[in-house]
């Protein structure tokens, strides 16, 4: 018998996740909300800018309908309308989603609490269902172009990444498992404000620092992790620095591509988890008693309209410390 997943958001990545649900043989339904212009467009043609969908993939405004279909459900929404869905899922019958596993494959942090999604979901949905997190490098147009990557999947459920990977790996995709969910989850977010300074310097005429960016942001957010409880040597791997050739380099990176549009004075149409993500770890920063100067440069660029040549420059041509 066929696993039934559902996929939660319908954008790029949501849309990608249905597609590859679809090709390892699972019985897929792909959710948008009612009256969302990207479902209405997968509906009257079954593409969107990335992807054509197969007629085997259901298309459904119905989160009900979505949720009772599955066994497994994707999600793959902004990160500042999670708590928003979590609601609503637990605004229905507790038969229709606490025996379900949710896989988040969203990279952020609540703006307000500075709190991590998996976080997020046990508030609202209690530790009825099971819970893991999907991050790592890749971008959707590599892995339609046969591309392929090596992603992360974690859980306080340590059996749970193991289940999942035998459910969910292709040849396009090699699944690790994270046993520091908290430094994962962290790391992952963080690598979109980093991404966002790298944009910022390719704005700028600066790429050689990129080098200097890389080190200076894994020690930066290694530090905040530590004090937080985890494992500082979580961001050395796939959720973050593993993460930094397709964040701070892809041409396909929105994050990248905000830096570097907002210091070229152009607009930007894509989403960039990373803007509201520099305020969150802000709000964690202080939490912990932990400096970050990249995140904070970013933070000033964007929300204080600080000068970015003087920001930057005054960020890796400061007093000399030790690396």
């Amino acid at each position: 018998m066929k696993t039934k997943i559902s996929v939660l958001g319908c954008g790029r990545w949501g849309s990608f996740h249905a597609l590859h649900a679809d090709h390892i043989g699972c019985d897929t339904l792909l959710w948008g909300r009612p009256g969302s212009a990207r479902l209405a467009k997968l509906k009257s043609g079954r593409k969107n800018e990335y992807l054509t969908l197969p007629e085997s993939v259901r298309l459904s405004d119905s989160l009900p309908e979505a949720l009772g279909h599955a066994d497994v459900v994707i999600i793959s929404v902004g990160a500042q309308g999670f708590r928003s869905l979590c609601r609503e899922i637990a605004a229905l019958p507790k038969p229709l989603w606490e025996t379900k596993t949710f896989v988040l494959c969203m990279k952020g942090l609540e703006l307000e609490s500075g709190k991590r999604l998996s976080q997020v979901l046990r508030e609202e949905l209690g530790d009825a269902p099971g819970a893991a997190v999907w991050v790592g490098p890749g971008h959707v147009q590599d892995f339609l172009a046969n591309i392929p990557n090596c992603m992360l999947l974690a859980s306080e459920d340590e059996t749970l990444p193991p289940r999942l990977a035998d459910l969910l790996e292709s040849p396009l995709i090699r699944f690790y498992y994270g046993a520091d969910l908290l430094g994962v989850e962290i790391g992952a977010a963080a690598k979109n404000v980093v991404g966002l300074a790298a944009g910022m310097l390719d704005g700028l005429g600066l790429p050689s620092l990129k080098g200097a960016l890389m080190a200076r942001g894994a020690a930066e957010l290694s530090r905040l992790v530590g004090a937080m409880g985890g494992d500082p040597m979580t961001v050395y791997g796939l959720s973050h620095l593993g993460d930094y050739e397709a964040t701070l380099f892809s041409p396909h990176s929105n994050n990248r591509r905000f830096g570097e549009n907002l210091v070229r004075g152009l607009p930007s149409e894509k989403l960039a988890e990373g803007v509201a993500t520099a305020d969150a770890l802000l709000v964690l920063g202080k939490k912990y008693g932990t400096e970050l100067p990249i995140t904070e440069a970013v933070h000033n660029v964007i929300q204080e309209k600080a000068d970015p040549h003087e920001t930057l420059s005054r960020l890796f041509l400061r007093k000399r410390k030790s690396e």
